[in-house]
């Protein structure tokens, strides 16, 4: 018994509270309760969640209590019995378990009591925001029926006041109806007297002309006589040689007969002669051949000759054009293209089974172009001399030009690139005749079943010559034309420079020349001689016709500008540029108003809309124009050149006005261009309205008498600028009245300033014109606008992406044809092979992910009763949302979708700036885009090694910052890399160690730095790893919550922990790996046809 009571006391609690216990709510409990419901203050979820959790605290701290009391303490050994001793354990066991069965019941009424308050104030907030959700709904209701009685109302007063309008401009044009008339009639009056005027002085000029033509016809009838006497002459002699040729074929017939009649007469007679002419004829062939292969030598051993000079395309430069000049080289291969053409010519004149000879391609008229022109060559000469088909020079550059394509072009376009590939195809065929006549038959491949013999060979050849030749040609003719426009411009700057040194006037009065001046005249028509020379050798009479003309044309263009006074005068020895691909002669003027669409221009013009398709489905936000996402230096430089060009132009006209005799002409020509731009833009009810208002004819006929009527150019302006208003958004009315009446204040000013000379007039009526041709070009940029504001749901859809997937493949041809013309895209591809392994590497990772979350979201169960388990309140979404607005959708793992994307983030994650050569020809849209994600991936980069580097400096003293000093100081190196690209080491040093004086610690920090971004050093190779594996998640997982995860995890590696998230580092790791999943995506939807077929070779 003694040992008993030595021993602890274990006390069985039950789980369960037995529903025979009924006990009342302690008045402390029910007070507190009490007093909390009489609160105004309904409590939330939150604080009922948080006052249960306190009430779990101390439940538990009671139940441990109770425990730690309920256990025997040792105590001094009693006298009394055994059963006494029982008696009184029994009692304490029975008084404590009703204790604790009390205190159970307490806790669970309390409980309860919690649990019917919480589900009031549920209940209560649900019915409070039905109240305001009906609220709210009614509210809404009634002002939308208000808003539709006010636009009801304004409806209604608008078409009153646009009637009421309508009514006031009817009135008006009628009395500027009735007013023009008048004004009509007079000009008509004027008109006709002036009319009448001309109509004399034409009938004098006609009569004098009627002179000149009956002279001209009277020498004309002479000549022709003349002609008709000396052809009459010659058909007589040409008569006589027919009658001598038919008396000649008279007597050849008769005597044929009579020979046909003795050959059947003698046939015996004349097998015994065969039998004796075939041993004649055996041995006069068997003389001939030796003679033949003594001097001319056969087929093969010509081919040998030419297999012994080495020529091929492999040779370098130099060592081949002197090869090819040879004389040697030029006979033997001359030789042997001469004996193809005999036997090619001799295997087409043999008959096939049908009895029908084949003919060869009539390739004279590109022989012509390629033949050079022999000097002193008689008409006999020429009409005997037969063109050779393989003209030796143009065989041997097809080797030049296939070994040496840069020393032979000037540039890359399709012309030099189908002549290449001919060239290619030439060599190629050439190279195998010449193996058939050394060899015998050959068969190139197993598939094969015809062996090439050398009459196959021959036609194949032949093909493959006429090809190149036809793209040879072509390619002659546009560098002859070139290098002729170069020698034309050439001749009219020598032309121009030889006027203004000479001071040559019109009248080509030159008397007053020194020694220096004539030999410069001199010089200057001898190197004309010798343009002229080469010209002809190029284009022949042609050409010099189109020099001489442009040289005529060079003098009078000077000479007019000359006697003008207009400063184009000096201008024209500069206007001639190199790069000026049209006529060598034109105005300046008209430049500017005449506009050719060439083939460049379009493919411009589409390259510009592709772009803009582009960036509409890359950027939601996207707002043309007015960003830099199109733009670029080149088109700011163009925009610039346009502006300087506008100003120049009217600069000139504000000149040409202010000469003592101003050319109007001008003011006639812009005012056809603003009634040609009205033209397009009204509808066809206008255009007659129009034509009335603003008469050019009248408007010539009344410039061209040197008189300037202001009332008349005055109401022209008026009515364009009444024209723009109604063509105008109704949104502009006041700004541009207000416009136009200040406009109209100005030039009325003008027009009423003492000017005696009447230039001020024309100044103002060309300042009028120039706002005008101003507000109709902002007009039509505001309609181009409008209609890309309409096209902008389109082509964000479908649309868009059909018409990148169209305009890709005009410029690449089909998806079949993408690994000869997508070489970018193929080398790109094939370096892609790790794309699985990166693959399985990114789901084992979200796997582990979701293990550790749903390991770390699981609730503990109480020892000592219910389970309280807090469900969750938001369950996990899907990251893959088509509706989300610049969500990036997770990849599934298709093979083409993975391959892109990973190859994209391995494109921009090299160190090196991406190219046009090193880019895949569909990413060559987004270039600028990847650019700018290259760079921001680089600053990511330099700053979190900074970061790194600098807590570490801070580590080694024993310093400890925290979370928001890290981020602050993150901001502060993104913000000078943002703001400073030339930002450098001593710059991010300065930044990070701003509060430390010792200038030994920075150049420590600058050094590590410095090393630390250096490729290969372990830091560099840990934190771009990290940067990888971080926008790998992004890409691959999108931008919802699994995408955060990964990089969120990957970036705390490298010391970019959780709380607002670094500074930004990760939200900018996360925009980066959307940029470029949103670029993937798309570059699958529109090339995945060419992407696939690459793929699969």
């Amino acid at each position: 018994m003694e040992r008993d009571r030595g021993e602890a006391i274990a006390i069985e609690i039950a789980r369960e509270i037995p529903p025979a216990v009924r006990t009342r709510v302690p008045r402390r409990i029910r007070e507190r309760l009490l007093s909390e419901s009489s609160n105004k203050t309904v409590p939330c979820a939150q604080d009922i969640e948080d006052k249960l959790l306190h009430a779990h605290l101390r439940r538990q701290q009671f139940y441990h209590n109770v425990v730690r009391k309920a256990r025997a303490k040792p105590r001094s050994p009693s006298r009394s019995s055994d059963e006494e001793l029982g008696q009184r354990i029994e009692a304490r066991l029975l008084a404590a378990e009703q204790k604790r069965l009390e205190i159970l019941a307490k806790a669970q009424t309390r409980l309860a009591r919690l649990d019917e308050l919480r589900q009031a104030a549920k209940t209560s907030v649900e019915i409070r925001s039905e109240r305001e959700r009906v609220k709210l709904g009614t509210q809404v209701e009634s002002r939308v029926l208000k808003a539709e009685a006010n636009r009801m109302r304004i409806l209604k007063a608008s078409h009153q006041k646009r009637a009421s309008a309508k009514e006031r401009t009817s009135q008006s044009m009628m009395r500027r109806m009735a007013r023009e008339s008048k004004y009509k009639e007079r000009v008509r009056a004027s008109i006709n007297q002036k009319r009448v005027a001309a109509e004399k002085k034409r009938l004098g000029l006609l009569e004098a002309e009627k002179k000149k033509a009956r002279a001209r016809v009277q020498q004309v009838r002479h000549v022709a006589n003349s002609v008709s006497n000396q052809r009459e002459m010659e058909r007589s002699k040409m008569r006589d040689k027919l009658e001598d040729k038919l008396q000649r074929a008279k007597r050849h017939r008769s005597e044929f007969l009579r020979q046909r009649r003795r050959q059947r007469d003698s046939i015996s007679l004349y097998c015994d002669m065969m039998e004796q002419d075939g041993d004649l004829l055996s041995r006069k062939l068997s003389r001939c051949w030796r003679c033949f292969v003594s001097q001319k030598k056969t087929t093969l051993d010509l081919a040998k000759a030419y297999d012994a000079l080495k020529i091929n395309e492999s040779l370098p430069f130099e060592q081949l054009a002197v090869l090819i000049e040879s004389p040697s080289t030029l006979k033997a291969v001359n030789s042997l293209l001469d004996r193809f053409q005999l036997r090619l010519e001799a295997s087409k004149n043999v008959t096939t089974a049908a009895s029908q000879p084949l003919i060869m391609d009539n390739i004279d008229h590109l022989l012509r172009r390629v033949a050079t022109p022999r000097r002193k060559m008689t008409p006999r000469i020429r009409k005997g001399k037969k063109m050779s088909r393989y003209p030796v020079r143009v065989v041997l550059s097809a080797f030049m030009i296939l070994g040496h394509p840069d020393a032979v072009f000037n540039g890359q376009g399709d012309q030099e690139a189908a002549l290449n590939d001919s060239a290619k195809g030439f060599v190629k065929e050439f190279k195998l005749l010449i193996k058939v006549i050394k060899e015998g038959p050959v068969k190139l491949s197993v598939g094969e079943s015809k062996l090439r013999t050398l009459r196959s060979q021959l036609d194949l050849f032949d093909k493959a010559w006429c090809a190149f030749l036809n793209s040879f040609v072509i390619w002659k003719v546009k560098d002859a034309r070139l290098l002729e426009d170069d020698l034309v411009r050439a001749a009219c700057q020598l032309e121009l420079s030889m006027i203004q040194k000479c001071k040559i006037t019109a009248e080509g009065d030159d008397v007053m020349l020194t020694h220096d001046k004539k030999a410069i005249q001199i010089q200057v028509t001898q190197d004309q001689e010798l343009l002229t020379e080469k010209v002809r050798h190029l284009s022949g009479n042609a050409g010099v016709e189109r020099m001489e003309s442009a040289l005529s044309e060079t003098r009078s263009k000077y000479f007019e500008a000359k006697e003008n006074g207009s400063p184009m005068a000096h201008q024209l020895a500069c206007f001639f540029s190199p790069n000026s691909t049209s006529s060598p002669v034109q105005s300046v003027a008209s430049s500017s108003k005449d506009s050719v669409v060439s083939n460049e221009a379009v493919d411009e013009v589409s390259k510009q809309n592709e772009l803009f398709v582009n960036e509409l489905l890359h950027d939601l936000n996207f707002k043309f124009p007015g960003g830099s996402s199109v733009e670029d230096e080149e088109d700011n430089l163009k925009r610039k050149v346009k502006e300087t060009m506008e100003k120049a132009f009217w600069d000139s006209v504000m000149e040409s006005m202010k000469l003592e005799e101003p050319d109007y002409s001008c003011i006639s020509n812009l005012m056809r261009e603003v009634r040609d731009e009205l033209y397009q833009m009204v509808p066809d009810s206008w255009k007659i309205e129009i034509t009335e208002s603003i008469d050019l004819d009248l408007l010539s006929q009344l410039l061209n008498s040197g008189t300037l009527d202001i009332d008349y150019l005055g109401k022209m302006l008026e009515f364009a600028l009444a024209t723009l208003r109604k063509l105008s958004a109704p949104v502009n009315d006041r700004e541009n009245e207000s416009t136009h009446q200040s406009l109209l204040e100005e030039l009325h000013r003008l027009c009423q300033a003492k000017d005696e000379s009447g230039n001020l007039h024309a100044v103002a009526i060309v300042k009028g014109i120039r706002f005008i041709l101003e507000q109709i070009q902002e007009l039509k940029r505001e309609i181009g606008l409008g209609r890309i504001t309409m096209m902008k749901p389109f082509l964000k859809g479908p649309a868009g992406f059909d018409y990148l997937t169209q305009a890709f493949e005009k410029r690449y041809g089909p998806s079949t044809q993408a690994h000869g013309s997508l070489p970018a895209t193929r080398r790109w591809i094939s370096t892609l092979s790790s794309c699985k392994d990166e693959w399985e590497e990114h789901t084992n990772m979200l796997s582990a992910l979701n293990v550790v979350e749903r390991s770390s979201s699981m609730g503990i169960s109480l020892k000592t009763g219910g389970s309280f388990l807090s469900s969750d309140k938001t369950a996990s979404q899907s990251t893959v949302t088509d509706a989300a607005e610049g969500q990036v959708l997770e990849c599934k793992g298709e093979r083409v979708d993975l391959t892109v994307r990973l190859g994209l983030l391995k494109l921009v994650s090299q160190v090196s700036g991406l190219t046009l050569q090193v880019l895949p020809e569909t990413f060559l849209l987004n270039l600028s885009r990847l650019r700018g994600t290259q760079a921001e991936i680089q600053k990511i980069t330099v700053v979190t090694t900074s970061l790194l580097i600098w807590r570490q400096m801070l580590a080694s003293e024993r310093v400890v910052k925290s979370e928001s000093e890290t981020e602050t100081m993150a901001k502060k190196l993104l913000n000078l890399l943002d703001g400073k690209e030339e930002a450098g080491l001593m710059e991010i040093v300065e930044i990070t160690m701003s509060e430390e004086g010792d200038e030994r610690k920075k150049m420590m920090m600058r050094g590590l730095l410095r090393k630390s971004l250096e490729e290969g050093n372990t830091v560099y190779e840990r934190v771009t790893g990290c940067i990888y594996k971080a926008l790998r998640g992004v890409l691959l997982a999108g931008n919802g919550e699994n995408g955060k995860r990964v990089v969120e995890r990957e970036m705390k590696k490298v010391g970019v922990g959780g709380g607002s998230g670094g500074g930004g580092l990760k939200e900018r790791v996360i925009e980066t790996g959307r940029v470029l999943g949103v670029v993937a995506c798309v570059s699958v939807r529109v090339h995945g046809p060419w992407l696939a077929h690459l793929m699969q070779l």
